[in-house]
């Protein structure tokens, strides 16, 4: 065979390589050799699971633990596990740290704790209880090793069906006597007071699209824009904007924090979504984002098929240049 760097360098002697070789120069590594690499490098994002996809409800919690969970998540090739707080069977801390060694030594980051809320009640009573409730859930993470928490503003409560509320699409009439301005004044002041917690465990809040006043793009903007804090940011739930999807994301993306990604083969349970991941990998592109995505399994199809179909789409779908 022929010695390359005889060629090229033969070439160049007779006036007709400089061109072939400056093409197939590399840049210097720190370490004094050529990196062999493309013109253009990308990074993909990395991909974590909710423990939520393997469950969903489903039956008793106990027959999906947390360490089958993340079995099944290294297994699959996932980066990350989000762990779904209600799907925990304790707050032991020796139960905590036990799931933190699995889940190290399984090569699995812990990236995110999904955890349930809710301050929109006029009784100042529930709403200090849900206040103690998020900062327990706040040292939760902490003694996890997570570094950001799902945040939910709450709802009405007037619409006393899931399904119903489904079935209107998230929507529900305020409670009588009281206005939209009432409920975000609750849930303005009651995350405030959570917050120099979440400071002090480095642990940031990220205020999701999950229904109640954080329906709408519009009102986790109002809510985060409000407070104004490092330690409050956005979760992204790409399943929950049901009209306007992509400009509603537009609108979050700078502030995101987390995505969490929902798929839903074989039908979802409530709703099924055409979701086009690789235009929301380019809005994601577009804000610099290069955090997780954390997958959010919903439909009916077994999770041991369609939860490393979809772990195929979001690695697709999901990159940025460096």
């Amino acid at each position: 065979m022929i010695d390359r760097r005889k060629f090229i360098t033969g070439a160049a002697t007779l006036g007709i390589g400089t061109a072939f070789a400056e093409s197939f120069a590399m840049p210097e590594s720190p370490y004094g050799r050529k990196v062999v690499g493309r013109a253009k490098k990308i990074k993909h994002n990395p991909i974590g699971v909710s423990s939520y996809s393997f469950w969903q409800f489903n039956g008793p919690k106990e027959e999906v633990p947390m360490e089958l969970c993340i079995e099944k998540a290294a297994a699959m090739g996932f980066d990350g596990i989000e762990f779904l707080l209600v799907q925990m069977s304790s707050e032991e801390n020796s139960y905590l740290q036990k799931l933190k060694k699995q889940a190290y030594h399984a090569g699995l980051d812990l990236m995110g704790f999904s955890t349930h809320q809710g301050y929109v009640y006029p009784e100042k009573e529930k709403r200090e209880e849900n206040i103690a409730k998020t900062i327990h859930q706040i040292e939760l993470a902490y003694q996890l090793g997570i570094p950001v928490m799902r945040l939910n503003t709450g709802r009405w409560g007037t619409t006393k069906s899931f399904d119903d509320l489904m079935a209107n699409k998230g929507i529900e009439p305020a409670l009588e006597g009281y206005t939209e301005d009432d409920g975000f004044a609750w849930v303005i002041d009651s995350i405030v007071q959570c917050l120099p917690v979440a400071e002090k465990c480095g642990v940031v809040l990220g205020l999701e699209n999950h229904w109640g006043l954080g329906r709408t793009a519009a009102g986790v903007k109002r809510i985060v824009d409000t407070i104004d804090s490092p330690w409050l940011q956005v979760t992204l739930d790409t399943g929950n904007f049901l009209e306007d999807r992509k400009a509603q994301m537009e609108l979050l993306a700078p502030q995101t924090f987390l995505v969490q990604a929902k798929t839903y083969y074989g039908g979802g349970k409530w709703y099924t979504l055409d979701i086009d991941y690789p235009e929301i990998g380019e809005i994601m592109r577009k804000n610099n984002y290069r955090g997780y995505i954390s997958l959010e399994f919903e439909g009916n199809e077994s999770p041991e098929t369609a939860v490393p179909k979809s772990l195929e789409v979001l690695r697709e779908s999901f990159y940025y240049d460096l």
